[in-house]
């Protein structure tokens, strides 16, 4: 894994980004064991300074390195800044995570990274050290998980929109955006459109216009629509959703991933990956699109309007 290696084998993995709270780790943890069960041999970096408490087996850490209570109490920073000056760190110490990644040759690799957003939107570290492991000969994508709650809010969805454009612009990797924590959107409240509405960002001057009818939004009509436009005239936004319990969830996402970064898996671990799915069946709740979330959303909806009724 020189500099100059240009011969040397492909390394493929992912990089997985995104808020504090979207679910990185334990996406990280899951993946792994679902990757592992289909014969893929998996190992995770984690390059949070912040993470101590990691459910997953971690083949590098960059504790060993740095870590951020040490640098907020040593240069009296915050958290937010001790998260950056970690990154310009370990961008400065590049030859300390090759020397680590080069004893793991022939796996598939994620990165855990932190949940600082400016991280990945405004900063350069962190894309610099994307860009060097690039010239080591790793493919990779860019996981982009956001919490699913944010689609109950029109508000925040655009936020969340602007928020995935500008990672996806400044990162500068195949990307996939991910919608986490999709088992628990019944509990957040309901939608006002259907879920593939969220998925594939249709039209949204539907949501400009939903969100106009807060009195405290109308007054942004024009601002929203502004930040709309930008979102669409671009077209790069869409949603893959994921339920990290569901097997069926995590082989499309795998999937998407696997196109994105251009991993091509062998026979062997397709057959294990069919007989995996075959297991499942039955056993998880199946989640084959969208749609199976929907229904069963929609469903329990129609059961609380109908005893409203009842009642009248």
């Amino acid at each position: 894994m020189s500099e100059g290696s240009k011969g040397s084998s492909l390394a493929f993995g992912q990089v997985v980004i995104g808020p504090p709270g979207s679910g990185k780790t334990t996406y990280c943890h899951d993946m792994q064991e679902f990757m592992g069960r289909i014969g893929r041999k998996v190992m995770v970096v984690n390059l949070d300074p912040a993470n101590e408490t990691m459910p997953y087996q971690c083949a590098v850490d960059i504790a060993e390195l740095i870590t951020l209570p040490d640098v907020m109490e040593n240069l009296k920073l915050g958290p937010n800044g001790g998260l950056i000056y970690c990154m310009e760190y370990l961008e400065a110490n590049l030859d300390w995570l090759q020397e680590k990644l080069a004893a793991f040759r022939g796996h598939y690799y994620l990165f855990d990274c932190p949940g600082q957003v400016e991280l990945y939107t405004h900063h350069d570290a962190l894309k610099n050290v994307f860009a060097q492991l690039a010239k080591w000969n790793f493919r990779l994508a860019a996981v982009h998980l956001v919490d699913s709650h944010y689609c109950t809010d029109p508000g925040k969805f655009i936020s969340v929109l602007c928020t995935s454009l500008s990672t996806m612009l400044h990162v500068e990797l195949p990307h996939v955006n991910v919608l986490s924590k999709m088992d628990l959107i019944e509990q957040y409240g309901k939608l006002a459109f259907n879920l593939d509405y969220y998925t594939e960002v249709l039209d949204l001057s539907y949501l400009v216009d939903h969100l106009a009818s807060d009195p405290f939004f109308r007054n942004y009509r024009r601002l929203n629509e502004k930040l709309v436009e930008v979102i669409e005239d671009y077209s790069l936004v869409s949603f893959v959703p994921l339920n990290v319990q569901d097997k069926e969830s995590m082989r499309q996402v795998m999937q998407a991933v696997d196109k994105a970064n251009g991993y091509s898996f062998g026979a062997q671990e397709h057959r294990s990956l069919e007989a995996l799915m075959s297991a499942a069946v039955g056993a998880d709740f199946h989640f084959t699109s969208t749609l199976a979330v929907q229904e069963k959303y929609v469903q329990s909806q129609d059961k609380a309007v109908e005893e409203e009724v009842m009642d009248l």
